[in-house]
């Protein structure tokens, strides 16, 4: 959470010349905003939709270069983690001190009401080995613009793709 995945992934959709989809825009678009969710039907309610969204995201993408930004909880669903096993994964590795002032500029975000550090903290710490677990590819996104990080994160692409390619062969 509030790491940088739709502005880097956005990025690097760009620098590729790829679709580009971020499931929380699709979320939105389709259900009304995340926090209403939240305060209407609860976080489990949103879960559920935040699933389907992703399949079918997913889904629609196979086979293409489509880059997709996941919210930060979207992993922690057991289906949606067997659909990433069929993508290439992507975790923007963080810490707390470089999202404090982007989640202090953003106070929309459900899960972080109240102290907002402290539950980042403690959502962190849960998804964390879910992230490393997942990822095929980890880009550390504390330094450097969308720019810069959307370049090193296509160059790591590559080098992953050509490291897979000599394993198949």
């Amino acid at each position: 959470m509030a790491v940088g995945k739709s502005a880097i992934g956005y990025q690097l959709a760009q620098q590729l010349g790829a679709p580009f989809v971020d499931t929380d825009v699709v979320i939105v678009g389709n259900h009304g905003s995340i926090a209403d969710i939240f305060a209407g039907r609860g976080e489990h309610t949103f879960r559920e939709i935040e699933a389907r969204t992703v399949a079918s995201v997913v889904e629609e993408a196979e086979g293409s270069a489509t880059v997709i930004s996941l919210g930060g909880g979207a992993v922690l669903d057991s289906g949606t983690q067997q659909l990433l096993d069929r993508c290439t994964v992507v975790y923007l590795e963080c810490d707390a001190e470089t999202v404090a002032s982007r989640i202090a500029r953003n106070s929309g975000r459900p899960l972080l009401a109240g102290d907002a550090m402290a539950r980042w903290s403690s959502l962190f710490a849960t998804r964390k080995p879910v992230y490393e677990r997942l990822a095929d590819v980890v880009l550390d996104v504390r330094h450097g613009s969308v720019a810069e990080l959307g370049r090193r994160l296509e160059q790591a692409l590559r080098e992953f793709a050509v490291a897979k390619q000599e394993v198949e062969n």
